[in-house]
């Protein structure tokens, strides 16, 4: 199968401080025929969301600057970026209630299965725009 043009592929923002789940997850979304961006923090992923609006935004909870929650809560409170869809990927134990809180549309436990992590991306950002 041949992937989807570049212009037609939905983007997907993967947000996280450790690179080697950066990597892993933008592989992972990349083979899967997805237009994938990488952020290592909150900083880079305001400067990637103004270059061009992502389908999904894939966030961490934790790291350098501001955390996934308080960017998410950004993200909700700007008109032009209140309704993308985000998924948390976290360690953290009690990510279902403020993810809900926050709007995001799930939540993924680490170590995140391939086959999962592909399945909720699917359902909230189609390949084919």
């Amino acid at each position: 199968m041949i992937p989807p043009s570049s212009a037609a592929r939905a983007k997907v923002l993967v947000i996280d401080d450790d690179e080697s789940i950066r990597e892993l997850v933008r592989l992972h979304l990349l083979n899967a025929g997805y237009a994938v961006r990488v952020a290592e923090d909150a900083v880079a992923a305001g400067r990637e969301v103004v270059a061009g609006r992502p389908a999904l935004v894939l966030i961490d909870v934790n790291m350098p600057y501001m955390n996934g929650y308080d960017f998410v809560a950004a993200l909700r409170a700007d008109p032009a970026t209140r309704d993308i869809p985000v998924v948390f990927i976290t360690m953290d134990e009690d990510v279902a209630q403020r993810s809900r809180e926050l709007g995001a549309v799930a939540y993924l436990r680490k170590p995140v299965r391939a086959d999962r992590l592909l399945d909720v991306v699917r359902l909230f950002a189609p390949l084919e725009l």
